[in-house]
């Protein structure tokens, strides 16, 4: 039976609109995933999806429901939210790991607590647990051909993508009083303040590039979906390049890829995928 046969007609409905809704870039791309896969893809999506709007609303029933998604992982009986259904369906159909739900939860957790880190390890740990841990899950639904090079890989894309948030988001963030960089990186290069960052984002840049040569290289490991996630990981990338165009933070604000330049960028990278 297919994910879109399973799964109750408004969940998915939600979960294809959500993800065409918030996520334009990954959106995109799920146009290339296999149709036996992909509305599954969506209905992960909306599961995380739905957990980290929660928790960065604030909302009150944020640590509730991320606490009922960590007990699901733990093998635990705990109470029936949508979420612990989806996962039930889903587990059904794909072998999802769930320690990577477990640390997914750890992370909403520590975003939860609005934990602070002190050097690049702290925040590599942070990114694995929001995102690596996603491309493990979506690992365990596209499948592999090579096992030991797909897991690693798709940690390292995760890593990327978010390092790429934390980057583009500055502004935002500290808006919210939040600050995902190091205060290693901080007190290397004194403020995250426009006009005043462009040392720091330079090396984070850096940083982040060299997890999606590795994240990259990895994607032919994949079983399905490689020109799906080839094309999804290179549009992504092009924020970082946007940063370079935009100054590397010289004014306040967002860096946005125009459309017909993502779209570009993303059919190259799924031809070659």
């Amino acid at each position: 039976m297919t994910g879109a046969a399973a799964a109750p007609r408004a969940d998915l409905r939600e979960a294809r609109a959500t993800t065409r809704r918030v996520a334009g870039t990954f959106a995109l791309a799920c146009r290339l995933l296999p149709r036996a896969v992909r509305d599954d893809v969506y209905l992960l999506y909306l599961v995380l999806r739905t957990l980290d709007d929660l928790v960065d609303d604030g909302h009150m029933e944020a640590s509730a429901r991320v606490d009922a998604v960590a007990a699901w992982a733990a093998g635990q009986v705990g109470p029936g939210t949508r979420e612990v259904a989806i996962l039930d369906a889903l587990a059904a159909r794909h072998p999802l790991p769930r320690r990577a739900v477990a640390d997914f939860c750890t992370g909403m957790h520590q975003d939860l607590a609005r934990a602070t880190f002190a050097g690049e390890a702290d925040v590599d740990r942070y990114c694995y647990r929001v995102a690596g841990t996603v491309g493990l899950l979506m690992t365990a639904v596209l499948g592999a051909r090579d096992e030991r090079r797909a897991g690693p890989a798709a940690v390292a894309l995760g890593m990327a993508m978010q390092r790429t948030n934390i980057l583009r988001d500055i502004d935002e963030d500290l808006a919210r009083g939040r600050i995902y960089v190091s205060q290693e990186a901080l007190e290397r290069h004194g403020s995250l303040l426009p006009g005043r960052r462009s040392a720091l984002l330079r090396e984070q840049i850096a940083y982040a590039d060299r997890l999606y040569e590795v994240g990259l290289a990895g994607v032919d490991a994949l079983g399905r979906g490689r020109r799906a996630i080839a094309a999804a990981g290179a549009a992504y990338r092009e924020i970082l390049r946007q940063l370079e165009r935009d100054g590397y933070g010289v004014s306040a604000g967002r860096s946005s890829v125009p459309t017909p330049r993502k779209l570009a960028v993303a059919g190259r990278a799924a031809c070659r995928g």
